[in-house]
């Protein structure tokens, strides 16, 4: 089979390969692999930047989706012809997470899903919904089930709620769609106008380009009559979680998802404090987040947004893409 392979650091040094076919061994699923998707997290490790301890060579990307081949002995979920999805953390079904959780992750430290054949425990699979395509179903394991846990789970999003998201991709996409389905009203900021209006297409309720509004924080309070939002979904880190914690209102959540504009940053705790704020770390979901978003997901035919989806032998440009920071949306790579 062929795979993608991370065997230096750096997005110029992936390369296709051929490996030796797997094989499911008992309680195992081997999968055609049909499409996978790029996440932040999936760049950092491809630069060296997410683990420069990563043990290569190592086939990158947490998320993917495609078809059952074949099931080994034992298996109950699953039977061949079925459409699935991978869990991030394989070994994180339910709770809160442990550190066999964190070590059970695809796309560092254990392979990922890119490549034409994985085989994965039955217990970290999921069915597709039925409405979406592969393609659709491969940008479901992290960004979607980050936002669902931001939104949902963390911020307990209810109707006539406000929700900021920051920036247009993946997960704030998704937190919009998450957001809008509850009934909340949405906030959105892109340093495009273009990328604005595509968003408000999608229902947005209001647009700010930070580009051209460098008192951003100053318009959201503006926009909710000075009391602030429910919730920030926070993914510019240390260059923008000032602002956050200053537009969330008494009471709010920030949920910290990303680190797009720094990771570390001198903080003012006293608005915090002064507000009784909650900041809240989201770090992706087990597999019961995931399969509560795919009943929501199903129940409001909620389909994912993708910017554009490459070839497998154009990896090296789909990461690029990712890093000019133009997409709107899920980038996705047909294996």
């Amino acid at each position: 089979m062929k795979a993608i392979e991370i065997r230096e650091f750096g997005v110029e040094q992936l390369a296709v390969v051929e490996r030796a076919d797997p094989q499911p061994g008992p309680g195992q699923v081997l999968v055609r692999v049909r499409a996978v998707s790029l996440n932040y997290r999936d760049l950092m490790t491809v630069r060296g930047k997410y683990n420069p301890r990563q043990k290569l060579p190592l086939v990158p990307l947490s998320d993917g989706a495609g078809e059952v081949v074949a099931v080994g002995a034992g298996v109950r979920r699953f039977k061949e012809g079925d459409r699935v999805t991978a869990i991030f953390a394989q070994k994180w079904l339910g709770g809160e997470p442990t550190p066999a959780a964190r070590g059970s992750t695809l796309g560092g430290p254990n392979d990922g899903m890119a490549a034409e054949l994985v085989v994965l425990d039955e217990d970290g699979l999921l069915p597709i919904p039925e409405h979406l395509s592969f393609e659709q179903a491969a940008t479901l394991p992290c960004a979607g089930v980050t936002a669902w846990n931001a939104v949902v789970v963390q911020g307990q999003v209810k109707p006539g709620d406000t929700v900021l998201a920051l920036g247009t991709g993946g997960v704030s996409l998704f937190a919009l769609q998450f957001a809008k389905a509850a009934g909340a009203n949405v906030i959105i900021t892109s340093s495009s106008d273009e990328k604005l209006a595509r968003a408000k297409a999608l229902g947005a309720d209001h647009g700010i380009n930070y580009a051209s509004d460098a008192d951003w924080d100053k318009t959201v309070m503006a926009l909710t009559d000075k009391a602030g939002v429910d919730q920030v979904v926070e993914v510019g880190g240390a260059g923008t979680i000032g602002k956050s914690i200053n537009v969330a209102r008494l009471g709010g959540t920030v949920t910290v998802i990303g680190v797009l504009a720094g990771n570390a940053t001198e903080m003012d705790l006293r608005p915090v404090l002064m507000k009784g704020l909650r900041l809240h770390g989201v770090f992706v979901g087990p597999r019961e987040m995931f399969e509560a978003m795919n009943r929501a997901i199903t129940s409001h035919r909620i389909e994912p947004v993708i910017d554009r989806v490459f070839e497998r032998d154009d990896i090296r440009a789909a990461f690029e893409h990712m890093a000019s920071g133009r997409h709107f949306g899920k980038i996705v790579v047909r294996m």
